[in-house]
């Protein structure tokens, strides 16, 4: 299986409840990624209109 790089988690804080941004490096979205014990969830990070945070793409 071909490694696949296409998130990529930038931020991350806590240990038992965690709370991670990820960065889509296709398309620049990020997302919030929080968890406690054996439950998590992900949502897009939006700014203060509503509008998701994106980040610049890295062209490799």
């Amino acid at each position: 299986m071909a490694k696949d790089n296409r998130f990529e988690a930038v931020y991350s804080q806590g240990t038992l409840s965690t709370m991670e941004i990820w960065v889509d490096n296709e398309t620049g979205v990020n997302y919030v990624f929080h968890k406690n014990g054996y439950a998590g969830g992900m949502t897009p990070l939006l700014d203060r209109e509503g509008k998701p945070v994106i980040s610049p793409v890295k062209n490799e």
